[in-house]
């Protein structure tokens, strides 16, 4: 499947994921990243984003007291698909001084 996506980084993400040998049929695991202010908000944060159906991580950097919260969801990665998943992040965690900050995947590709 050759997928043709927009021209801006979540397109230039998803060519990426594609060029690795994806199957975009398939689900993969897509990792929402927010940037939290801090480690109370993260965990608001968590308890919002677990009720939509993602699985949230807090993650702590220990050099620079960064907090995120990554918010895994299984689905299918289209273009429409990441952009409303961060939209709806942001929707939760805006209010609360946070913001999605883009998104990763492994991928789905099987063998070597």
């Amino acid at each position: 499947m050759n997928e043709s996506f927009p021209d801006d980084a979540d397109g230039d993400a998803l060519r990426r994921v594609q060029e690795h040998g994806a199957d975009f049929s398939r689900p993969m695991r897509i990792e929402f990243s927010i940037d939290a202010p801090d480690v109370p908000t993260a965990r608001s944060i968590a308890e919002l984003t677990a009720a939509l159906g993602y699985a949230p991580d807090i993650f702590v950097d220990e050099d620079s007291g960064a907090v995120s919260v990554y918010c895994a969801k299984t689905m299918l990665a289209t273009y429409d698909g990441v952009v409303a998943g961060q939209a709806e992040l942001n929707a939760v965690c805006r209010p609360l001084g946070a913001e999605c900050d883009g998104w990763m995947t492994p991928g789905n590709r099987e063998g070597p």
